[in-house]
């Protein structure tokens, strides 16, 4: 049954990826194999642990608190840009050629998504690049270095990405020594893709920019977006006094958020009626719906798969084969382009008891932070980029994979030799 479930996952893999050959939507894929394969294990169950009953309510929380923290993301970002707030930072950003346009935008990605999350910080820049660039192909460039950015910003923070997160919490990696061993090959991950894209003909040309002329005031325009920016950038802060889960300060942000939109407009504008203001049922009715729907899918799959064993089954095999624990990050690195690399840390974390900031736990980080940039749907960020601007599986493939992979072995190979 093991082996069944799991060729039934490799199949529903596999629709998703040829989403446009299929014609059906990755988010009906993901949420059926989901669902198929909790049937099957809850038929069976007997086979797996015959003591217990299923209990799915630990998976649903686990789901629901990305979930909710991804919507409630999403809700603060719209908001912002129907008050227009994203226009002010495109008409600050001056960059008339589209590779020094790139550069900028990696630049910002990188250094907010250590400050924010990997997650939150695609979704601000999308929303940003949208009010700037006006051709789709350059939209799909520029949103996949993003995802690239902003997941190695993430992994050499100890609150930029949930994996990076974990192991500080768990005692396994000190903020000075995360910082000062993962910086510099997580730069790597970001310029050596650059490198090769600036070579090529499409960035050497001149930047087509949508009409950003702010058409609201001006004055509002810049309090939503420092309010909204100020309010995400509080989430980690939030977390690390409170120790609650990072959906609960993302939650609260919105509450905040909201609270000021109700109360903004009356007061400046009594005529002003819900009809013709912004407001957060319209945020709300602009988010991707079957974005979020697919990441449900998608975590249910691999929380059944984690359920039967196949994950810790995958650490075990490694560490049999493999005799250099450098080289079973760089692995689980690879792996998690495929597979959640939340529960491969886990894994990872149960199954070593190296002492803290040793460099095995380094790789760790950064082999699960960046490495799931090589595929589209191997971080959270891809996923939100691959809803917001329609990105293909096989585009990212044919075009981003090749220069991602570079990117994560030479930040691995300056690890490695340097340490």
């Amino acid at each position: 049954m093991v082996a069944f479930i799991t060729l039934l996952f490799v199949t529903g893999y596999l629709f998703i990826i040829f989403e446009h050959r299929v014609k059906i939507d990755k988010a009906v894929t993901a949420i059926l194999t989901g669902i198929i394969l909790w049937t099957l294990i809850a038929l069976n169950q007997d086979q797996f642990d015959p003591n217990h009953p299923l209990n799915l309510t630990p998976v649903l929380g686990d789901i629901s608190a990305i979930l909710f923290f991804l919507l409630g993301a999403m809700t603060i970002v719209e908001l912002v840009d129907l008050h227009q707030g994203f226009k002010i930072i495109s008409q600050w950003i001056r960059a008339k050629h589209k590779m020094s346009l790139l550069l900028i935008i990696c630049i910002i990605s990188f250094f907010l998504s250590a400050i924010l999350d990997n997650l939150t910080t695609t979704i601000v820049m999308i929303s940003i690049v949208r009010k700037i660039i006006i051709d789709q192909e350059d939209r799909f460039w520029f949103a996949s270095l993003i995802v690239i950015a902003a997941n190695s910003g993430g992994a050499w923070s100890p609150i930029g990405d949930i994996t990076t997160t974990m192991l500080w919490i768990d005692n396994k990696v000190s903020s000075f020594h995360l910082i000062r061993h993962l910086f510099i090959p997580s730069v790597l991950t970001v310029a050596v893709p650059l490198v090769f894209i600036s070579q090529m003909k499409r960035f050497k040309s001149k930047v087509t920019e949508l009409e950003n002329q702010v058409t609201h005031n001006q004055a509002t325009s810049v309090f939503y977006l420092s309010l909204g920016i100020g309010l995400l950038v509080m989430v980690p802060v939030f977390k690390s006094i409170t120790h609650l889960p990072p959906f609960m300060g993302m939650m609260g942000a919105l509450g905040i958020i909201w609270f000021v939109s109700e109360i903004d407009h009356p007061f400046q504008n009594p005529a002003s009626t819900g009809l013709n203001r912004p407001t957060i049922r319209q945020a709300l009715s602009r988010i991707e719906i079957p974005s979020i729907l697919f990441f449900f899918g998608i975590l249910l799959c691999i929380s059944a798969l984690e359920h039967i064993g196949q994950l810790k089954q995958l650490g075990e095999i490694l560490e049999q084969h493999i005799s250099d624990s450098s080289f079973v990050a760089l692995v689980l690195g690879l792996l998690s382009a495929v597979i959640d690399n939340v529960p491969l840390v886990a894994g990872a974390i149960g199954m070593y008891t190296y002492p803290l900031d040793h460099l095995f736990w380094h790789e760790i980080a950064f082999a699960a932070g960046t490495g799931g940039s090589i595929l589209i749907i191997g971080s959270a960020a891809g996923v939100t980029a691959m809803g917001l601007e329609k990105i293909s599986y096989p585009w990212y493939f044919r075009n981003i994979t090749v220069l991602a992979l570079l990117g994560y072995l030479a930040g691995w190979v300056y690890l490695y030799f340097i340490y």
